[in-house]
């Protein structure tokens, strides 16, 4: 059961945490005790390898908490093979239009929607050994496709990619969508308000989910974005917190002598 997939479904608040760092599957147990309902292996801004990542993966299932991949492109061996790997889903970035949404399904997807190739028994339920028939059918159902609208361009295509059937987010990568306006940085310029307003639109529009990135530590954006239609919001990574937690004990020791 992919539990994040499902309280999405509901209209609820997903949280999910970014890994670049972390390398054994106990991490995904001590995200679950945090409370996220999602964490992410970020193959495409760390050397993780994909045994790593499977490792990792396999390790999240029933525990509550929904492993999903971003590979380094949307590439569909990436793809395939992170969900192959037991992954529930994957994260893809740089997408810019309908066609390369479509390819991401092609490769996420099993027929009619897609033609993602067939393993047989996956991880990700067990290795239970169903019918074919059924293990296609729950995987479909059960697999998260993002895709990461990161360009001035993805934002202009998003409601042709939101119509694309099969996709289930649209996360808004704000960091490299502020680059790419020339505004790196500036989380709160009205060009990237902009950004956010079309792309929940057009989830809106087609029945999508919105999901955002890169806004860690404000509280206020993040609360806006929610109140627009947000419901998968990426918190931060493992480095990101880890470095925050180290500095406040070191600066708090520091003043003790």
């Amino acid at each position: 059961m992919n539990s994040a997939k499902q309280k999405l479904s509901a209209g609820k608040l997903v949280l999910c945490m970014g890994l670049r760092q972390a390398r054994s599957p106990d991490i995904a147990l001590i995200a679950a005790d945090c409370g996220f309902d999602a964490i992410y292996a970020d193959m495409e801004h760390s050397p993780l390898s994909l045994e790593t990542v499977s490792a990792i993966c396999v390790g999240a299932l029933g525990h509550g908490i929904t492993p999903l991949v971003r590979p380094p492109s949307h590439a569909g061996d990436g793809i395939s093979r992170a969900l192959d790997g037991g992954a529930q889903g994957v994260i893809v970035p740089h997408v810019n239009d309908a066609a390369q949404a479509r390819a991401v399904v092609e490769h996420g997807r099993f027929p009619p929607l897609g033609h993602r190739s067939v393993m047989g028994p996956t991880p990700a339920l067990g290795y239970r050994a169903l019918p074919l028939a059924e293990i296609n059918q729950t995987l479909n159902a059960e697999t998260l496709i993002v895709v990461m609208l990161e360009t001035p361009q993805g934002i202009a295509n998003a409601g042709d990619i939101a119509a694309v059937p099969g996709v289930d987010v649209l996360l808004i990568g704000s960091n490299d969508l502020c680059t790419e306006l020339g505004i790196p940085g500036q989380l709160r310029h009205p060009k990237l308000r902009e950004a956010y307003e079309a792309a929940a639109m057009a989830c809106r529009k087609h029945g999508k989910t919105l999901g955002v990135g890169g806004i860690r530590g404000d509280l206020e954006l993040q609360r806006d974005l929610v109140q627009l239609g947000a419901r998968f919001i990426i918190t931060g990574n493992d480095t990101a917190y880890l470095a925050a937690a180290a500095r406040k004990d070191v600066e708090a020791l520091r003043g003790l002598g």
